[in-house]
């Protein structure tokens, strides 16, 4: 892991991702995570995330952007054996970004949030855009502050 983080890199990375086209919100945010902790993983982690976009898979659901925000809490704090305890961690993290996009953004439905927006259209990128560079940085700052102490 890299010994300094630049968490307004990260968020900008990840917006630039997202609005480049390379990777939809919730690959942008693994992607972006990944590379600015200088994590030793490979790439086939921001495949994982690739089912998340639009709601997951287009569904309207959950915002892609907070499942991968998730997913990278999950990188850090997630367990790999069965009924290791760390899994506690993970889900307290994940609910505490999950509870502050609630309440900046009144709920986590795609299909609400992105309500009379044509997918596609530039209201729908810049609003989209927007949250994933919001959950790379709080996501960012979440692990950081775990992680320091």
């Amino acid at each position: 892991m890299e010994s300094t983080v630049n968490v307004a890199q990260i968020r900008k990375d990840a917006e630039s991702y997202y609005r480049n086209g390379d990777f939809y919100c919730s690959e942008a945010i693994i992607k972006s995570i990944k590379d600015g902790f200088g994590l030793e993983l490979p790439d086939s982690v921001i495949a994982m995330a690739s089912g998340f976009p639009v709601g997951m898979g287009g569904s309207g659901c959950t915002c892609g952007a907070v499942a991968g925000g998730i997913m990278a809490i999950g990188m850090f704090f997630g367990r790999t054996q069965p009924k290791d305890p760390k899994v506690n961690k993970a889900m307290q993290l994940a609910k505490e970004l999950h509870d502050g996009f609630q309440q900046r953004h009144s709920c986590l439905c795609c299909r609400v949030l992105t309500r009379g927006m044509e997918l596609g259209t530039p209201v729908h990128m810049e609003q989209c855009i927007s949250f994933t560079g919001e959950i790379a940085e709080e996501t960012a700052k979440i692990i950081l502050r775990e992680v320091s102490g």
